[in-house]
């Protein structure tokens, strides 16, 4: 399974730069979009209604992480908003994530961050104490969630295939740190371009900065989606 259409990080501070965004958007061209924590703690469920009256499909990407009962509480909250994805910390257990699940119920896909593409292998072990591989923490994540009962992980391209291989072929991999050949990479240490993720195996794909601050949206949104889709033709 893999989903065509890049999933849009609209990584802004109010609802109106998101309205002012997607207005550059035709009206028939349905996106899928992530809504991350800057913008949801400052606009909380009105972006998430606003952005659904408009036909869009929505990742709420909040990375819940607390104790079992608190992230099945949360989960019940986020089901009622009518979100088409979200997720949790797969740091946080099996036990957290099977709440997770319990809470959220079957109306959205429910993943899991395995290691933030941000993250190095020397920060991780330096930083977390996790004395392993990066690939094997990721992979040890993505069993574990498979295991909790999740529809799949956030991951690095780079990590898709072990993932696959561990789990099972429709386990979803949403991977961020996609970058058109070229453009910066920010924050991102482990990068990909949309074709590259294509081939791999990547279920979906996270692309910000190179949409959202591109002289010209639509059309930097239509050459990532070509590169990422143009794989099945």
């Amino acid at each position: 399974m893999r989903e065509l259409s890049p999933i849009i990080a609209l990584d802004f501070a109010s609802l109106e730069e998101v309205k002012a965004f997607l207005a550059q958007f035709p009206a028939d061209e349905h996106l899928f979009v992530k809504v991350g924590m800057e913008l949801y703690y400052a606009e909380g469920p009105a972006v998430i209604r606003y952005i659904k009256s408009l036909g869009h499909r929505i990742f709420l990407d909040l990375k819940l992480h607390d104790i079992p009962h608190t992230v099945e509480s949360a989960m019940r909250v986020l089901a009622t908003l009518g979100v088409d994805m979200t997720n949790v910390h797969a740091a946080g257990g099996f036990e957290m994530m099977q709440a997770a699940r319990r809470g959220l119920g079957q109306q959205a896909r429910l993943i899991a961050v395995t290691q933030l593409t941000s993250t190095s292998e020397e920060q991780m072990q330096s930083d977390q104490n996790i004395q392993t591989s990066l690939q094997e923490s990721v992979v040890h994540y993505a069993r574990l969630a498979d295991r909790a009962g999740l529809d799949g992980v956030v991951c690095s391209a780079q990590e898709v295939g072990l993932i696959k291989e561990a789990t099972q072929p429709d386990f979803i991999c949403l991977t961020p740190g996609i970058r058109p050949s070229g453009s910066d990479i920010g924050d991102q240490k482990r990068v990909m371009t949309p074709g590259q993720a294509a081939q791999i195996g990547s279920s979906y794909i996270v692309v910000g900065r190179p949409i959202t601050q591109a002289d010209h949206p639509l059309q930097a949104y239509q050459a990532i989606k070509q590169e990422w889709s143009g794989h099945d033709q």
